[in-house]
Order: C-alpha cells, then structure tokens, then sequence
C-alpha cells in the first residue's frame, strides 16, 4: 500500500524546517510524554518527587541540539536516563529521549560513536533493569527490543539518504554528460556543415575563376567558346546555390515530405558527373577509372567520397597547373579505396592547405584514412581508405 499523499508534502517541510524549531517540538513532546505520571498522579503505583521530574526534563531538553551537536546530546541524555532510573521517583518505562538519541546517532554519527552508544544502551538497559522491583521477563524483551529498532530505524535513515544522495548525483551526472554529449554532437555537425560549405564554394569558385580568365580572351576571337565559359560560370554557380540550399535546410531544420523535401547529398554515383562538370568547364582532362563491383556505402561514406574527389580536383585545378587527373575507384573486400592523381607540379609544402584539412576530417569521421604526396609519375595524388561497412554498426 502507498502511504497518504499528504505524508510525502509533510516529510518534505519538515526536512527542510528550521532544526531548532523541529528539534524543540519534538523536546518538548518527550518532555510531555515522561510528565504524564505527574499529570497523572493517580493512575500510577510509583513514587514521584520533583527530583525525578528534572532527570526526566534532563532526558528532554538536550534534544533540542541533537542535529548540531548529536554526540554530545546523546551523552547528556545516556547519562541522566539511567540515572533516572536508578533514582527511581518515578522509574522510565519507555525511555523516550534514549530513543531518540540512538536514532540520531545511527543515522549521522560515525561508526565509533554508533558502534558505541548501541553497545552502551544494550549494556545499560541490562543492568538498570536489575534495580526494578520484581522485572517480569517480557520487560527486559521490549526495552531491548526498543533499543535495537530505534538503532535500525536511525540506520534505514542513513541508507536511504545515501542511497537518494547517489541517485542525485547519478542525475545530475547524467545531465552533464547529457549536455556534453550534445555540445559535442552540435560541434561535430557544424564543422560538417563548414566542410560542405567550404568544398561547395572551393570548387565552383574555382571552376568560375577558371572560366572568367578565359572568357575575354577568347571573346572576340571565338564567341561560341566565350558563350560556352559564361554558360559554365552560370551553370557552376547554379550547381553551388542547390548545394547551398541542401546545408542550409539543415541549419532552418526544414521538416518536408515526399519530393518537396531536403534533397540528398551527392554520393559515388554522381561521380561521372562532377567529372564530366570539371572536365567541360576547365579544360583538365579528367579520367574516372572504377574497379570491382560497387557495393551500397553508408550515407555518410557515400558523401566523403565524393566529397573527397570534389575538393581534390578542386586543389588541382586551383594549384597543380596540370593537363590532366585520373580518379579511381577501387571496390576492395572490405574498403573503397579513392585515388585522386594528377600530373601537374607536385606538392607546394608539407601538410597543405584547408583543403587536405578537410579531407582528413572526413575521412577520420568515417573510420578511413588519408595519404598524400607525390605521385609515382610526378604531379600529386591523394589515396584515401574508407570503410565499406558501417562504423556505428561496427561499434554497436
């Protein structure tokens, strides 16, 4: 059964009380309940005098501190109730103040002080009770009895606040790993989004700079080459505005369905086109050379690889002053091996450029790797290793 939903509130306030105000209520009902044999006189046999009323006050009034100072609250008390007893004007038939003090100290002592003080109330109440007149066993029984449960009940209060206190902890340590995990996750597709946009750029800035130096030379001496170059900077440009359009449907988090929605990116099969593209639009003569049979890519391995081929051409035709580039596609057991050679002026400097940079970067992402450097006949060549399985299916 489930406790009354009012005790849960009422536990709650009372936790988060002032422990003065708590602490002297619960004094003063001690106080009340060892007085009731002087409110009472009649209906008890026993002896009372007002000595014996200030050991019971004795009993009450140190509880007030029993949170700030429980060790030595559980010392006043443990010392005046035998006391008490001993004197026996009136004997304590409950010893409500013990009980509480053991309480106390099994649920915030140490463990010396708790071992302690359940040692010395067990060994207390064994000897006091020889000084009452005529014990009837079951005596002994419920005052041990009350001793020991005050001592669990202070323990089960220990343990669950441990046990809340880790649960805390575990939920807060969750959030932040939570936060972590997303700013983490937020960066990574960031500086995806900044490739993109990058290799995008890069490339069709590169193939409209190509075709503007070569327009007004050729534009009186051969129209239709002129018209043709204007035709391939307008049509670069369309091509890049598409491709800009697809980033930055993720960046607005468009929600479409059906053909109205994000268009995919590029993968191996728009190869032959991105080649063709370079091939018209520059005047490098680019090969595509693929062996072994093509196997489905993961989405992310489907965009690096062309994306790889895409900005190293794009370094070519930028930088290496060459006549002409072989990419090849090589479909091995268990990888997809790009190899983007060129024969033009080699390598400038060790490590390149934002382009290679960015190369790495997806390759690293996809569980691939990333050799460049000069070509076996000269010029430069980037070989590039991509997995063919998935890398997240592989971890999971």
């Amino acid at each position: 059964m489930s406790p009354p939903s009012w005790i849960t509130p009422a536990v709650a306030r009372l936790r988060t009380a002032n422990p003065y105000v708590v602490d002297g209520a619960l004094a003063a009902l001690v106080l009340f309940a060892a007085s009731l044999q002087w409110i009472f006189p009649d209906e008890g046999e026993d002896r009372l005098s007002w000595q014996g009323w200030l050991l019971a006050v004795a009993t009450a009034v140190p509880l007030v501190w029993r949170r700030r100072a429980p060790f030595t609250t559980a010392c006043l008390v443990s010392a005046a109730t035998p006391v008490m007893a001993v004197y026996h004007a009136p004997p304590p038939d409950v010893v409500y103040g013990g009980l509480i003090v053991l309480y106390t100290m099994a649920a915030q002592g140490r463990v010396w002080q708790r071992r302690f003080m359940l040692a010395g109330w067990i060994l207390g109440v064994s000897l006091v009770m020889q000084h009452k007149d005529q014990p009837l066993p079951f005596e002994y029984a419920f005052q041990l009895l009350s001793v020991v449960c005050a001592y669990g009940f202070g323990i089960l209060s220990r343990v669950q606040r441990a046990y809340t206190a880790a649960l805390v902890d575990r939920a807060r340590r969750l959030e932040r790993e939570r936060a972590a995990d997303t700013a983490r996750a937020t960066a990574q597709e960031r500086a995806r989004i900044a490739r993109d946009m990058h290799d995008i750029l890069a490339h069709a800035v590169s193939l409209m700079v190509v075709q503007a130096e070569a327009g007004p030379v050729v534009v009186r001496s051969d129209p239709a080459r002129a018209e043709a170059a204007f035709e391939a900077i307008a049509g670069a440009g369309r091509d890049a505005m598409a491709q800009l359009r697809r980033i930055l449907g993720v960046l607005k988090d468009e929600q479409r369905d059906g053909a109205g929605g994000r268009l995919p990116q590029p993968g191996v099969t728009a190869l032959p086109d991105l080649v063709r593209q370079v091939t018209e639009s520059t005047g490098l003569h680019v090969e595509l050379r693929i062996s072994g049979p093509p196997r489905p890519l993961p989405q992310d391995t489907e965009v690096a690889a062309y994306r790889v081929v895409q900005e190293a051409l794009t370094n070519t035709v930028k930088h290496a002053y060459a006549s002409s580039a072989t990419v090849a596609l090589d479909w091995l057991e268990d990888e997809l091996r790009v190899v983007v050679t060129d024969d033009g002026r080699g390598p400038s400097g060790p490590g390149g450029g934002h382009g290679l940079i960015g190369i790495r970067e997806r390759a690293a992402a996809c569980g691939g790797s990333v050799r460049t450097g000069r070509g076996p006949d000269g010029g430069f060549q980037v070989v590039v290793r991509l997995p063919v399985a998935d890398r997240q299916a592989a971890l999971g």
